[in-house]
């Protein structure tokens, strides 16, 4: 099995796991990887190293001539100020902390399991609802930039939410 860190266009970073580098290349070339928070297909391997811990203790810091170069205090390896919040960190990277994706996820993954997805109908199914033509429900679907600006000059309340992908389905 092989874990690999991925990256999406938007710098969306997660994991995948593969049965081999040409299993990986298959799914890829196929479009069957995407990004689990924005659903983009267009996505690239990092570099990434394993981490073994073989519960050896980490190694006294050396002082003096011989010590190797030392960041200036308060710097991560990353250049950005320990003291730098997640939303900074994630300005200089381009990329959303990792705690804040697996929140969004969580979130769109609540989202789908609480609505209904009515799909392309979604714009008829909220001026139904509105209007008083059918129950009133929590729904989701597909409307264009168009169809829900004339919602809402209807006063009918919606909000665009982009839904990855791996929200609506169970991850295996």
């Amino acid at each position: 099995m092989k874990v690999l860190d991925l990256q999406c266009r938007q710098a969306h970073v997660f994991e995948g796991w593969f049965a081999s580098e040409d299993d990986f290349q298959d799914q890829r070339r196929r479009g069957l990887v995407q990004c689990p928070l924005c659903a983009d297909a267009q996505i690239e391997k990092r570099l990434s190293a394993p981490r073994l811990n073989l519960g050896a203790r980490e190694p006294a810091q050396r002082v003096g001539a011989d010590a190797p170069h030392q960041a200036p205090a308060g710097a991560t390896p990353s250049g950005v100020p320990a003291t730098a919040s997640p939303s900074m960190a994630a300005a200089v990277h381009g990329a959303l902390p990792p705690a804040l994706q697996a929140a969004w996820l969580e979130l769109a993954r609540k989202v789908v399991a609480h609505t209904e997805d009515v799909g392309a109908q979604f714009a008829q199914e909220a001026r139904r609802m509105h209007y008083g033509e059918a129950e009133e429900r929590a729904i989701r679907g597909e409307a264009t930039p168009d169809e829900a600006m004339e919602l809402l000059e209807e006063g009918i309340a919606v909000v665009p939410l982009l839904l990855p992908a791996a929200a609506k389905e169970t991850l295996q």
